[in-house]
Formats: C-alpha cells, sequence, structure tokens
C-alpha cells in the first residue's frame, strides 16, 4: 500500500490554525497527521495545506448549467472546480418545470454514482426552488413556484438516490412549517428567496430549518425594529448563513458584520456561481433564462443579479481581502459548509481517517500551487 506524505507545509488544522506539521495518506485517505511521517514525499515548500474546499451552492461553471447538464456536461463542471481547489460540491438546481426538474435530479445521481479522477466529488445536492416567494425569486423564474410539499420532496430525493441534503424555502409559505417538521429528519431546510418577518422565519427554525440561502440577498433587509430572516437566524444558535463572497452581492462591510454576527463556526461561504464562472463576458442562461455576463457581474435584462461568476476559491480569497483572517476564511470553504449538510465525518477537515483532498496555497498570495 503506497503511502504519499506532505511536508514542509503549513496544515491547516482542525482547531483552525495553520501549523508546521506532516499528512500523510494512502488510497484516498488521511492515514496520519504529525511529524517524521514515512512515504513518498511532496514538498508543499512552506504553503499554506487547507482540506480540499466543498461548495454547497452552485449552479454552474465552464459554460454548463447543472440543472440542464447531461454528466459530460456535470464532468465539465467537476473538473473545472477541481483546478480551482474545490475538491466536494453540491450540484444546486432552480425553480424549474417539473419534468426538467426530474431530470436533472436523475442526471446528478448518474454521474455521481461513478468515480472520476481529478474531479470534484458531487457530495449532496441542494434544491434552491421551487418552494420560493414570487417577491423574491430573484433569478428563479416564478411560473415554477410550487408551495412546499413532503410528498414533493419524497418523490424528488427518489429520483436523485437520496442526494438531496439541503432545500431552500421562504417560510412564510403556506405549510412551510408544516413540511419541515416532517421532513426534518430527511433534509436539511435552508431559508432563502423569502419575504418573511422575525416570526415566521423563527417558526421555521424552531421546526427544524438551521440554514440561510446567501444571507442579505433575496430577503428583507435588517432593520432595528423588524430584524426578519438575520435576526432570526442571528437568535438561532445551530443555524448556519451562507454569503456569497464576490465581492457584488454584498459589500466587504456586509461580509465583516456577518461574520461577526454569526462568527466562525456558522459562517458558511459559498460561490453561486452560474454558468458563465470561468468563462468571457457573453450571454449565458440560469435556469432557462437569459443573463448577461460583463465583467465581475451576470445579470438578467432588468437588472436582477443571476448567480455568481467566481467559483468558491475566490470567495475565500475575496474574503481575506476584505479583512477576515486567513484561518476563519478557510473554516468557511472547509469545515462549516461540511458540517452544515452533515458530511463532517469524511470531509471538511485534515485528520486521520478523512479524505485525502487538499488545496495547497502561497501563504502571502494565496495563489494556487498544487490541488490534490
Amino acid at each position: 500500500m503506497d503511502t504519499t506524505v506532505l511536508k514542509n507545509g503549513l496544515v491547516y488544522t482542525p482547531d483552525r490554525r495553520f501549523a508546521p506539521l506532516e499528512v500523510s495518506f494512502s488510497e484516498g485517505v488521511i492515514t496520519a497527521v504529525g511529524t517524521g511521517l514515512s512515504g513518498r514525499v511532496i514538498d508543499c515548500d512552506g504553503c499554506f495545506v487547507l482540506p480540499g474546499l466543498t461548495d454547497i451552492h452552485l449552479h454552474g461553471c465552464a459554460g454548463h448549467d447543472v440543472s440542464f447538464s447531461g454528466p459530460e456536461a456535470l464532468d465539465a463542471v467537476a473538473a473545472y472546480e477541481f483546478s480551482r481547489g474545490v475538491t466536494a460540491f453540491c450540484p444546486t438546481t432552480m425553480t424549474l418545470p417539473e419534468e426538467k426538474l426530474l431530470s436533472a435530479l436523475d442526471s446528478i445521481r448518474r454521474y455521481a454514482a461513478e468515480k472520476h479522477p481529478v474531479r470534484a466529488e458531487i457530495v449532496g445536492i441542494h434544491l434552491e426552488g421551487p418552494f420560493v416567494s414570487p417577491e423574491k425569486c430573484g433569478a428563479q423564474d416564478p411560473a415554477y413556484i410550487q408551495k412546499p410539499s413532503a410528498a414533493k420532496l419524497r418523490e424528488w430525493q427518489k429520483a436523485a438516490g437520496g442526494l438531496i441534503r439541503l432545500v431552500t424555502l421562504a417560510p412564510e409559505c403556506e405549510g412551510a412549517a408544516d413540511c419541515i417538521r416532517e421532513c426534518a429528519g430527511e433534509f436539511r431546510f435552508s431559508l432563502g428567496h423569502t419575504t418573511a418577518d422575525y416570526a415566521a422565519a423563527s417558526e421555521a427554525l424552531a421546526a427544524g430549518a438551521d440554514h440561510v440561502t446567501h444571507l442579505f440577498n433575496a430577503m428583507p433587509g435588517f432593520h432595528h425594529r423588524e430584524t426578519g430572516v438575520i435576526g432570526a437566524a442571528f437568535d438561532a444558535p445551530g443555524c448556519f448563513a451562507e454569503l456569497i463572497c464576490d465581492g457584488v452581492h454584498i459589500s466587504p462591510t456586509a461580509v465583516r458584520a456577518a461574520f461577526r454576527l454569526f462568527g466562525e463556526w456558522r459562517t458558511v461561504l459559498i460561490s453561486d456561481s452560474m454558468e458563465a464562472a470561468g468563462m468571457p463576458d457573453g450571454e449565458y442562461q440560469l435556469g432557462g433564462q437569459k443573463v448577461v455576463k460583463r465583467g465581475p457581474e451576470a445579470c438578467l435584462a432588468d437588472g436582477t443579479l443571476a448567480g455568481s461568476v467566481t467559483d468558491l476559491y475566490g470567495c475565500f480569497v475575496t474574503a481575506v481581502r476584505m479583512g477576515i483572517p486567513p484561518e476563519i476564511a478557510a473554516a468557511a470553504v472547509t469545515d462549516n459548509p461540511c458540517r452544515s449538510v452533515g458530511i463532517q465525518g469524511k470531509y471538511g477537515s485534515i485528520a486521520p481517517g478523512k479524505t485525502a483532498h487538499f488545496l495547497i496555497l502561497d501563504k502571502d498570495t494565496l495563489e494556487i500551487r498544487q490541488v490534490i
């Protein structure tokens, strides 16, 4: 059994610091973390060694939309993400005609059932819709919005082969809290694309939701007398909060405030990337709607932001440039997203028994040196 050892690196540890340690791994699994380890050596040359990044909210990239993709397109998405340090991801579907949603779930299920070397691994599916508010649908198509339904979720989960891990819904929708209560042991629920006030959001969180989809975006703002979803999530100790840290969707001050509000254990960076990520300016689509990419933005015809055109590695670097310490930003792209969807037993940290996925970064510039 061949063993490989990462040496001369600053390893990101489960207690969230960078330490001069060695990591050995064999057959895709970490076998030891320490010093004096033996095996075929990869010299990390003083770089940061992070777990591979995990993106739990990704609609597409490299010219492909996961909601309209077959195996070849999903493979292109997985290859691009791996090249950018993302080694695990949850393809995220949109509010779609039901037949298209079922087709997307089946395609993702079939692709995920096989091993694909040097590719990001599909570790779940995120349903962003169709249980959303027509008033805050953003780039979602309001024509296909549905009321929350436990029966529908179970039907879709069957089509997905059990891969659905996270479901975004608007808690003010009729039946939302009941759906969460009935299915809380089967799915993780996230509040998003919503007009909910504090009371409605709190009811959903008490029912079993434990996540907020792209904090600040597609929801009411935080007001000192009506704090809405943001305030309810802050008051719920186990609630995770997603942030699109692309430098477009939210300001640097809002990013810093979110990390202060939710702390280093509850903040999850996401890309929310769409098919124009990694592509030149031009016309693309998101969930079947036309989108135009110009520079760092992708918008619908009316100017509504339509996903991002960056990737999770780019969001990590942007967060650090906005003033978030690297060791805290690193948690938001590794351990936190994995804990938020319940896959932390296998992914998200560098420890014996975990999957041997690594992102090696220059400690000064944060440039990618190697993805393993």
